[in-house]
């Protein structure tokens, strides 16, 4: 059997793999502080006999885009955006730490400050707790501050400072649910130089326009190698034709 239906069939399924991410890419294009993901492939070349004339892809690393994306304006008081690089800490509910650009937070029933996934946000000093009946606002540390909506003058009260953190993005993976975490599973140290901005979000830095280029390329990509896959077959079939006759 011709090699060539291995080297196009090792082609064709990592081009379905590079669909599958660039697809999921679109799909989250206005995903707040969603980070598009990356597929890197790389030909290794087959070593038989004759010439290495043909090679195999092999999917090398998959990797995130860490790039910012843009920054919306919404007014809400719980809503955070990162400026620049750095993350902000969450609590998954096994106690362990993880790491999103998504800051449209919520106050849970029992006063927890939240990620809209459920998620504690982590603060410095511990979970941070929203009482009732205040407003509140987010400085550009990260410093949670709440002013009771009271006709009387009232000082403010700060409560916390939300865990801002800037670890290497070679050192961090995603995960099922979106986060990333530290690919040994510690947790980084806070980072005084992240800043973040108030009543904003960051949207997704997924170009709608380069991921449907992508698509198209990708699928021309896929026919290129049925293409070869039929050659084979024909070359095969021609070969079994002249084989019989002799």
């Amino acid at each position: 059997m011709d090699r060539l239906i291995y080297t196009a069939a090792s082609g064709a399924k990592h081009i379905l793999e590079k669909q599958a991410t660039t697809s999921n890419n679109l799909a989250n294009v206005s995903t707040t502080g969603f980070r598009a993901q990356l597929d890197t492939f790389r030909a290794v070349p087959v070593r038989s006999e004759g010439m290495p004339t043909r090679a195999f892809v092999v999917d090398n690393t998959v990797g995130a885009d860490f790039s910012a994306g843009p920054i919306q304006v919404t007014g809400r008081d719980l809503d955070v955006a990162v400026k620049g690089s750095g993350w902000i800490a969450v609590q998954n509910p096994d106690g362990s730490e993880a790491y999103t650009r998504n800051g449209a937070f919520q106050v849970s029933p029992n006063g927890l400050l939240q990620t809209s996934g459920g998620q504690t946000v982590a603060g410095e000093g511990g979970p941070i707790t929203i009482p009732p009946d205040v407003t509140i606002s987010v400085g550009s540390d990260g410093t949670i501050a709440t002013m009771p909506t009271t006709d009387r003058p009232a000082a403010s009260t700060v409560l916390g400072r939300i865990k801002l953190v800037n670890p290497n993005g070679a050192d961090l993976v995603r995960g099922d649910d979106g986060l990333f975490r530290l690919k040994d599973g510690s947790a980084a140290q806070a980072d005084a130089s992240v800043t973040v901005t108030g009543g904003a979000l960051e949207g997704s830095n997924v170009s709608a326009v380069e991921a449907m280029v992508d698509m198209i390329s990708l699928g021309r990509s896929f026919e290129t190698q049925m293409s070869l896959l039929k050659n084979a077959e024909n070359n095969a079939a021609k070969a079994a034709q002249i084989l019989s006759l002799t």
